[in-house]
């Protein structure tokens, strides 16, 4: 056990997969990359490379729907339950809330549950926020 920790910690020792992480941690939903590039700003290529190392850790799982990716924890194995206990209490400060409130925003967006806007212009999705925020009051 003693290794698998260490080397789940050796993947979650980058800033930005630990941030990818932290977004499972705060969602109770399957996440689709465009939805954590859009709530980091991180380029797509990124994101990517590091879902694929969470995923080969056995940290994620990915389920396709058509088109679509949505990764979420792998939260169902034994030997994670105590280290996502762990995560959940010990991951805060201004970059992860941030981080975290983005994610949240984007999410709103979705449609029945999935994501429906995919990878547009920063612009754009600013656009679609701000629609949604007025609809929604």
């Amino acid at each position: 056990m003693v290794e698998y920790y260490s080397e789940v910690f050796k993947v979650l020792a980058d800033a930005t997969r630990l941030r990818v992480f932290n977004l499972f941690l705060a969602s109770k939903e399957s996440l689709c990359v465009c939805e954590i590039v859009d709530a980091l700003g991180t380029p797509q290529y990124t994101v990517s490379k590091d879902l694929a190392l969470l995923r080969y850790q056995g940290l994620v799982t990915v389920e396709k729907e058509g088109l679509w990716g949505y990764y979420r924890l792998k939260d169902d194995e034994p030997k994670n339950h105590e280290l996502l206990a762990f995560l959940k209490k010990f991951l805060t400060g201004e970059i992860l809330n941030n981080d975290r409130r983005k994610l949240m925003e984007r999410l709103a967006l979705r449609d029945q549950g999935k994501c429906v806007v995919g990878f547009v212009p920063k612009w754009e999705l600013q656009q679609l926020m701000r629609e949604r925020r007025v609809t929604a009051s």
